[in-house]
């Protein structure tokens, strides 16, 4: 368990060894998707961060409880307290329930997370789930004299808070600031200060996602859900609370001052965030319009892309980059990260061919033991994930050298680089194989050879063959239906 582990911690912008509230228990919370729209690059980058994060804690032996919510309810169109819900505006246009389209859009999230080998979080709670535990919470806050309601919603007064505490802490905003800097918006004359933010709100007549409470039928704030969540399932003091870094503020600096007042302390010790993917220097993400889903990606259908890419290269490209790094997205980015992904899973590949004929049994040239080290290193170093590349890139070269027979290895070191290889680049790193690029333009090759036999024996009137074909393919679960425009086929 000592594993000299060193993480930045955005609270006091250093690095501090990692020392957990309760070892071997170490408590995980991360902000997860608001589920009402197409998974993007922009909801991978986190799920991988910290995925990278809960593989290495757990290979370290720590017991990690992994809490990654989802937001179906309560954030706002302008991420304010005004606006429409974003799952009932969706449901709105689409005609559906909104639960009903946070369901449809969790379910594509955990398709492609799957897709990109993420492992799936401990626990995945719903704030539509946790109403009364946010009932509770705004009670507490509101008793400790820090939050006030008006005309059935209630808001939490910031003001009050920054006299004792420091709101802004996190973020590194002053309050006079940021009351100075904030605009008046439309429909927040019901607040003391533009400022306050949130923590229950009172539904209009057409809003249709709502709850009873003390106050009014309404909704809970944006903000106060993941404080409950993370409080239920993870106790009033916990490790590590990680998300985005777009969430720092207001998302994360308004939770830090409710867990505050309900639960009487700091809640969080680190605080972690991973930047931005970019494109052409701007955030990608959909208030901007410049996202790319997940699928795009996948298939390559998106003006953006010269060529569909896998869900692997994906997953590479993002962890070429260190994760409090910006990740600026372009075809030759990730093109690059496409060859070296087949150079390291080919390495991979190639090290389990190497057989004991090629073993020497003298002293090998090479430390493979210090590159070993310097990957624990890498990782040890706030998870330095393009260091732990560049090291495994190290042992690539070694390996080819040993198969073409230009270096000799002992025993020893091969099987001290088989396991570098598997804890590394599978445990860790999380990244794998996947069935060949080319498997579907396989299939429809020869479907399509196939089918110019089967006009062909049509055409000598040789219908028992094209039956025979016909049968075949159908015990296959493939249809072939003759079209106007030539024979179309599908698998069943």
């Amino acid at each position: 368990m000592d594993s000299n582990l060193i993480i930045y911690n955005t609270l006091s912008r250093t690095k501090e060894p990692f020392l957990p509230l309760n070892p071997p228990f170490v408590g995980l919370y991360v902000c997860g998707p608001t589920v009402y729209g197409e998974p993007h690059l922009g909801h991978a980058r986190p799920a991988i961060t910290f995925d990278l994060v809960f593989r290495y804690l757990q290979h370290l032996g720590y017991r990690v409880r992994y809490v990654r919510n989802i937001t179906d309810v309560g954030h706002l169109e302008n991420d304010e307290d005004e606006g429409e819900d974003k799952i009932a505006k969706k449901a709105r246009l689409e005609q559906l329930e909104p639960m009903e389209v946070a369901q449809f859009y969790s379910d594509r999230y955990f398709l492609f997370m799957d897709a990109l080998n993420v492992k799936r979080p401990s626990i995945e709670p719903r704030a539509s789930g946790h109403i009364p535990e946010q009932i509770e919470m705004i009670r507490k806050i509101i008793d400790a004299g820090y939050a006030y309601e008006v005309n059935g919603s209630v808001y939490f007064d910031i003001i009050n808070y920054n006299e004792k505490y420091h709101y802004g802490k996190l973020s590194g905003r002053v309050l006079d600031d940021m009351l100075s800097n904030t605009r008046e918006l439309e429909g927040q004359e019901e607040k003391r200060n533009p400022s306050d933010f949130a923590l229950w709100k009172k539904a209009q007549p057409e809003h249709i996602m709502r709850w009873s409470s003390p106050w009014s039928d309404g909704f809970p704030g944006w903000h106060l859900e993941c404080s409950a969540m993370s409080t239920k399932y993870l106790g009033e003091h916990f490790d590590i609370h990680g998300g985005g870094m777009d969430l720092m503020f207001p998302h994360h600096e308004s939770e830090i001052a409710q867990s505050r007042i309900a639960n009487g302390s700091d809640s969080v010790k680190y605080w972690m965030h991973n930047n931005m993917i970019t494109i052409d220097g701007q955030k990608m993400g959909k208030s901007l319009g410049n996202f790319i889903t997940l699928e795009e990606f996948f298939t390559g259908k998106h003006d953006s892309l010269t060529q569909a890419y896998s869900p692997m290269t994906v997953r590479f490209f993002i962890l070429q980059a260190h994760y409090r790094s910006t990740l600026d997205f372009s075809n030759e980015a990730l093109q690059a990260a496409e060859k070296g992904l087949r150079k390291l899973l080919s390495g991979m590949e190639t090290l389990q061919r190497i057989i004991p004929s090629d073993i020497s049994t003298s002293p090998s040239c090479f430390n493979i033991q210090q590159i070993k080290d310097n990957c624990y290193q890498a990782m040890n170093d706030d998870f330095n994930s393009p260091m732990v590349i560049a090291n495994l890139f190290e042992g690539v070269r070694i390996i080819n050298s040993v198969s073409d027979k230009k270096e000799t290895i002992t025993p020893s070191d091969l099987e001290l680089l088989k396991s570098m290889f598997r804890i590394f680049i599978s445990d860790i790193l999380g990244l794998k194989e996947e069935s060949s690029d080319n498997q579907n333009d396989v299939v429809e090759g020869l479907m399509d050879l196939i089918l110019v036999i089967r006009k062909e024996v049509r055409g000598k009137k040789d219908f028992a063959t094209s039956d025979q074909i016909r049968d075949a393919l159908q015990n296959l679960k493939i249809t072939v239906k003759d079209t106007k425009e030539g024979p179309v086929w599908t698998i069943d």
